[in-house]
């Protein structure tokens, strides 16, 4: 009783006040907050639901708006006329607004520099979309929120544009030859993959791995380059490192000036030389340079500490969770795709193909929950020198390629039970980089299983093993195909064809021997002497037999043979280096 009277009179001492009363009442509240450096979160939510309701756009809303979304990034916020500031320790934004509350123009400035216009917040603010531009605040607070002093912050600052300008570097120098032709071979091949060099409101990023079914479907052969726009919506596909700097519990020796000789030039193995860190300006820093990884990737144990040995910066172990690799990987794949189930206990996947057909991949717990299929979801790898970049990059698309095809054996989107499925696999680690598949063979009473090996991210080996395998040209075949679609359903279902075509060969290739064998024996008329013709004699002598054309066609690989889920990308392949080739037809 006593909260619904307390209830009743504040809504009758309330019931003649403006909404402009009310949201300076809220304001006055937040701005008493026991915390100076965070705001009161239920009246902040309070406030934020307020502006949410009142849609009509006007000045006092909008620095509101404004006001309460710095506070929520612990930024000050301070405004001039149709001005508004949100500000940090090394930098500041400028919104401008027009009288009607609609924002014209917004500007970052990093310390020391001039403003510079920022489109892409222009366009968050003007289309309301305060949501995601909150996160990008957030970025952008978390990049210049360097740990230390004034002086310490100036020279990690310092560092990290010296760090961008020999990355820069890196990717501007010669590649290896045909070794990034496309933009796809520059993200999946590229020194430092894609290189989008830093600006204002965005800090630089490396773009370093994209499959190449999602590479494909966002080709355009008419273009070699990507643009900001183009990246940003092709994601969370392409694979994202953003170069920026972190706190360390121990101090590092980081550059403050390039260590790039001048000019650029390869040492004998073909790698970018670099000038000793004894030889350039360097400080002592509690920090360390840091690569954000955008969406996180799941990373085993084994290439967790490959990569600590790589920067020998060891990656911090208590704030990982370590599960399964495939757990970590479908998680991600449900949580892309907007799939709330859980996934902690499921063992069965679905796949929905291309033609109508239904695959059911059954992955064992028993069999990954073991000491090498360990994982944990990594958001940042932290290092001391550019150096590091390439060999941190190339292990990371290594991992990528394995968690693309263990992500593929799960199709988010179906809901078919695999009870109702057509082929049933089941998918058992063999090592870290390693996988079998396991299914039953066509027309016949026994299993086949299918190897994958993952050597590099550009190499895939397939070797088929079971009774009676009819033709041993299957192994460059199938990887061909898994090199090609990076797709473990894909590749299985044109596996499963060609088995069932080479099976059928035998058969039909008997029959007809059988009948042709029939025929000669009733029809032949003899001579006088009781002999068969001669050109019957030469028919009834078999010379050596050659390859049937079933079985010299089963080997052949033209494109039109390929599934519909297997992109023509065996003509044109997405990764650089030797291609396998496709396989010629057989000659009698």
């Amino acid at each position: 009783m006593n909260g619904n009277t307390r209830i009743s009179n504040l809504r009758c001492k309330f019931a003649e006040k403006s909404w402009n009363d009310t949201f300076q009442l809220v304001r006055r509240c937040m701005e008493k907050s026991r915390d100076e450096s965070k705001p009161c979160e239920p009246l902040g939510r309070s406030l934020e639901r307020l502006q949410e309701v009142l849609l009509a756009p006007s000045m006092s809303k909008m620095k509101c708006r404004l006001e309460m979304i710095a506070k929520q990034q612990g930024m000050g916020f301070h405004f001039t006329d149709a001005t508004c500031y949100l500000t940090a320790d090394l930098f500041y934004l400028e919104v401008l607004l027009l009288p009607s509350g609609e924002v014209q123009e917004v500007k970052v400035a990093p310390h020391g520099e001039h403003p510079v216009p920022s489109d892409s917040l222009l366009h968050l603010l003007r289309s309301d979309n305060f949501a995601d531009f909150s996160v990008r605040l957030a970025e952008l607070f978390a990049r210049y929120d360097i740990p230390g002093d004034n002086e310490t912050k100036s020279k990690l600052l310092t560092s990290l544009k010296s760090l961008w300008k020999d990355l820069q570097q890196l990717s501007e120098m010669q590649n290896e030859p045909k070794c990034c032709e496309t933009r796809m071979d520059l993200i999946n091949s590229g020194r430092v993959g894609f290189l989008m060099a830093g600006k204002q409101d965005y800090p630089l990023s490396l773009y370093f791995y994209i499959s190449p079914n999602d590479g494909l479907k966002n080709y355009d052969s008419n273009s070699d380059f990507l643009a900001f726009k183009e990246l940003s919506e092709i994601k969370p596909a392409v694979q994202e490192a953003q170069v920026t700097v972190g706190a360390s519990a121990l101090t590092h020796k980081l550059q403050t000036t390039s260590v790039i000789p001048q000019p650029p030039r390869l040492d004998n193995q073909g790698c970018p030389a670099f000038v000793a860190l004894a030889e350039v300006p360097t400080e002592m820093l509690p920090a360390c340079f840091l690569l954000r990884l955008k969406p996180p990737i799941p990373v085993l144990s084994s290439f967790v500490e490959r990569l600590g040995h790589i920067t020998d910066v060891m990656v911090p172990d208590f704030g990982l969770q370590w599960a399964p690799l495939p757990k970590l990987v479908m998680k991600g794949s449900a949580s892309a795709s907007s799939q709330s189930h859980s996934l902690d206990k499921r063992e069965i996947f679905t796949v929905l193909l291309a033609d109508g057909g239904v695959h059911a991949y059954f992955l064992p717990e028993s069999a990954w929950n073991v000491p090498t299929q360990r994982a944990a979801l990594m958001d940042s790898v932290p290092f001391t020198h550019p150096a590091h970049v390439p060999a941190v990059l190339e292990l990371l698309r290594h991992q990528c390629a394995v968690n693309t095809l263990l992500s593929s054996c799960s199709d988010p989107h179906s809901t078919s039970p695999a009870s109702v499925c057509d082929l049933y696999f089941e998918v058992r680690p063999e090592s870290s980089t390693s996988l079998s598949v396991t299914f039953h063979q066509p027309c016949a009473d026994s299993l086949a299983v299918l190897l994958v090996d993952v050597s590099n991210p550009r190499c895939i080996t397939c070797k088929l093993f079971g009774a009676g395998m009819p033709d041993p040209t299957l192994d460059k075949y199938i990887s061909t195909v898994m090199t090609s679609c990076m797709s473990i359903p894909a590749t299985m279902k044109a596996l499963y064809s060609r088995l069932e075509e080479i099976t059928a060969a035998p058969l039909s290739a008997s029959h007809t021997a059988a009948t042709e064998a029939e025929n000669d024996h009733l029809s032949p008329v003899m001579d006088a002497d009781g002999q068969l013709p001669a050109a019957s004699q030469s028919e009834a002598t078999p010379e050596h037999s050659h390859v049937p054309g079933s079985a010299c066609s089963a080997v052949s690989v033209a494109p039109s043979e390929l599934s519909p889920e297997i992109n023509a990308s065996v003509l044109h392949s997405p990764y650089p280096g030797d291609p396998v080739g496709v396989m010629a037809n057989c000659q009698s």
